[in-house]
């Protein structure tokens, strides 16, 4: 459970306060960390030690000892020294050991019954139950962020979350896939999705970008009680999905600010093609050239103002009506009128978001 690494970095620790020469030895007779160059000398004993009833013993001047997990033997931990006080630094050692044991499979633990939370696969009553066991809140505020990146993700990655948030017990830094990292943050009563806006930045400040690398970060809204965490990241999935598709530029995008683009992403898609070809009489806005849908798209960005959009396209104010004219005639809806202005939005999104879920079919 506890990985080799952390292993040897406790021993070599311990080496360093104490001078002892420390190993670490588990069942079946594989060493798993030392710091001294012969500890293979030692796997012979450390067998025979495993089937004997003792809890210490010196073998070959060394100081062996047994660590157990919950009365499961899991590894034998040996301390080699000229120092008087050997059986005592081994015992302190094994101590901390054991600890760590405890530790990492309470971390177990808590990141199982997150990870089963996150996806749904709890009752309610085992969701209360498991929490109570676990001394986990119930009823406190909390959001689910997800962090994908396009890089190649590693451990370091999860470490560097957990780096920042994990060390924090009321928050759970963890994975459901191989794509993204998953952070339940818990929340004080004063928070608000402003500070979630910040928060989302710091995590992106872990993560510096370029032309080959690029992250996303997708929250969803606060939740009062644990049963509703799942919720939060179903939000979560659902805008880091709408904001590669309607937000491409941002990097960081709530739940919350998806707008329509929540609800069009849930249309199926013969559905969408239906609509696109009762508009536009199977025609697609995609079609229009170039000019016109910059003319179009900076015609919405002023909130349908014809004289403000003309000056920031540097045309004449009846070029621009002409070229919204010309629109009328081709499709029948006049972008001047709030209502066809928001069929042709609308109509745009649809087929941007048609075309995306064509890309993800290859």
């Amino acid at each position: 459970m506890i990985s080799n690494q952390i292993l040897q970095s406790t021993i070599d620790g311990l080496k360093g306060i104490t001078r002892v020469d420390l190993c670490i030895i588990d069942t079946e007779g594989k060493v798993l960390a030392t710091t001294f160059p012969d500890a293979d000398k030692y796997i012979g004993p450390a067998a025979a030690f495993v089937e004997s009833p003792a809890d210490s013993q010196v073998v070959q001047g060394c100081q062996f000892f047994k660590v157990f997990d919950e009365h499961q033997l899991e590894y034998i931990l040996l301390a080699n020294g000229d120092s008087d006080d050997v059986f005592m630094i081994g015992k302190i050692a094994s101590f901390q050991v054991q600890n760590l044991l405890v530790a990492y499979k309470e971390r177990f633990d808590k990141d199982n019954f997150i990870k089963n939370l996150l996806l749904d696969n709890l009752l309610l009553v085992d969701i209360y139950n498991r929490a109570k066991k676990l001394h986990i809140d119930t009823e406190v505020r909390r959001v689910v962020f997800i962090i994908e990146t396009n890089r190649e993700k590693d451990g370091n990655e999860l470490e560097k979350v957990r780096s920042l948030f994990g060390g924090k017990s009321k928050d759970f830094v963890t994975e459901v896939d191989e794509k993204n990292i998953i952070l339940v943050k818990e929340l004080a009563d004063n928070e608000s999705y402003d500070d979630l806006k910040k928060t989302a930045d710091v995590i992106l400040s872990l993560f510096p970008t370029d032309a080959n690398h690029s992250i996303h970060i997708a929250y969803g809204t606060i939740v009062n009680e644990i049963k509703e965490v799942s919720r939060s990241y179903k939000e979560a999935r659902m805008a880091l999905d709408v904001g590669k598709i309607f937000f491409e530029e941002k990097e960081v995008i709530a739940y919350s600010a998806l707008g329509i683009g929540r609800l069009i992403y849930q249309l199926p898609i013969p559905l969408c093609k239906m609509f696109i070809k009762e508009i536009f009489d199977g025609k697609s806005p995609d079609d229009f050239d170039e000019e016109t849908l910059t003319t179009i798209n900076k015609f919405f960005e002023n909130s349908l103002n014809v004289s403000e959009t003309s000056r920031q396209l540097y045309i004449h104010r009846n070029t621009l009506v002409y070229r919204l004219d010309k629109l009328q005639k081709s499709t029948r809806l006049d972008l001047r009128v709030f209502e066809d202005a928001i069929t042709f939005k609308i109509a745009l999104m649809v087929v941007k978001y048609m075309k995306y879920m064509e890309s993800l079919d290859y």
